[in-house]
């Protein structure tokens, strides 16, 4: 089956005014928001030429902000593609706050017909941006979503064309958000909001009368097996795409699977999926804002006692003993609100499982 790398070298001859923006599209702009443009489009410059100072520059590395392999796959491709070539990037902003718990990073793609795409990076590797998603389950509105707002509007000053948002995973939020909650006349340019497996929203959001307004031009896409892309409350149907991997690994985009200018959609959701969104949302549920605050501080708490700054650290075996310590450190009443709410997670799967399995 083909990916996001694959469709580039299909349609990578076609300029985009032979052949309009797809879905497709959107997502390659919503995985160059992930690429490191520091100090290289904090100002109009062409996608080619940023692609070629990032490849000559790169290291592969471990860090959460390294370009990965198939990042650089992508840009190579990128600087080979008449369908790109006249794209301008601008306006690359790239915050990491582990006092604010914000993680957040954006980028503008001036194109050829005189619109602009706006795309937001979802979450890296580090344990700050991992905590400010969770922080999405008991607060309104996080940091970088406020921030996502205050970015759209410079951008749409800068861009007075259609502007079309998009993002990955907590990307694919805060374009959602940012075209809620920006002032109405940026709101009446966008065309459209690309959400990718993107987590959904708090009930005030929902009810918002900027979320209603843009609603009907957000355009959500999971893979079939989607966990991030069911979290919270969405308003918005969406699409299902075949992705080649299984369980969470689906999150990627890359596995994602295209055929011709389209992805592979799907009827619906994995019953596996629709067992994890329902034992969640009955947990989440289950647990007043205050518990939620927390317990994810709590968990946090004995994370960032290990002196882990990304994921990757913490999963590595040799660190095993130092989470141990960590969570050995933890008061006794800590200890108990975590052992009630993680109780009551299993209660809520248990309950799950047995309506899945009834007639």
């Amino acid at each position: 089956m083909a990916n996001l790398l694959d469709y580039l070298a299909w349609r990578g001859d076609l300029p985009l005014s032979a052949v309009p923006l797809c879905d497709v599209d959107a997502l390659i702009f919503a995985r160059l928001s992930y690429v490191p443009f520091d100090g290289i489009a904090e100002s109009r410059v062409p996608l080619y030429m940023a692609a070629r100072q990032v490849l000559a520059s790169v290291q592969l590395s471990d860090a959460p902000r390294a370009c990965g392999k198939e990042d650089q796959q992508l840009l190579t491709q990128l600087l080979q593609s008449p369908r790109y070539a006249d794209i301008l990037l601008d306006g690359y902003e790239n915050i990491f706050d582990p006092v604010r718990q914000e993680q957040f990073s954006a980028l503008t793609l001036h194109l050829p017909d005189g619109s602009a795409a706006v795309a937001f990076r979802g979450t890296d590797g580090t344990l700050v941006g991992w905590k400010e998603d969770l922080n999405m389950s008991f607060a309104p509105v996080v940091a970088g979503q406020r921030r996502a707002v205050q970015y759209l509007e410079r951008a749409a000053g800068m861009a007075p064309g259609p502007l079309r948002l998009g993002g990955h995973s907590k990307g694919g939020n805060l374009a959602v958000y940012a075209g809620a909650f920006c002032a109405p006349e940026t709101q009446a340019r966008i065309e459209a909001v690309f959400n990718n497996d993107g987590p959904g929203f708090a009930p005030e959001v929902l009810e918002a009368g900027g979320y209603r307004n843009i609603l009907p031009r957000v355009q959500a896409f999971v893979p079939q097996t989607s966990i991030v892309g069911m979290l919270m409350g969405h308003g918005d149907d969406y699409t299902v795409v075949r992705s080649d991997q299984v369980g969470i690994m689906q999150h990627d985009p890359y596995t994602w699977q295209v055929l011709g200018p389209d992805f592979v959609r799907l009827e619906q959701v994995t019953a596996g999926s629709r067992l994890v969104d329902r034992a969640l949302k009955d947990w989440l549920a289950g647990l007043t804002r205050e518990e939620r605050e927390r317990f994810v501080d709590a968990v946090f708490g004995v994370l960032e006692a290990t002196g882990a700054v990304t994921v990757r650290q913490l999963v590595d075996p040799h660190n095993a003993r130092v989470l141990v310590r960590a969570m050995t450190g933890v008061d006794e009443k800590t200890r108990a609100m975590l052992l009630r709410v993680l109780s009551a997670l299993a209660s809520s799967a248990g309950r799950a499982v047995r309506q899945a399995a009834a007639p």
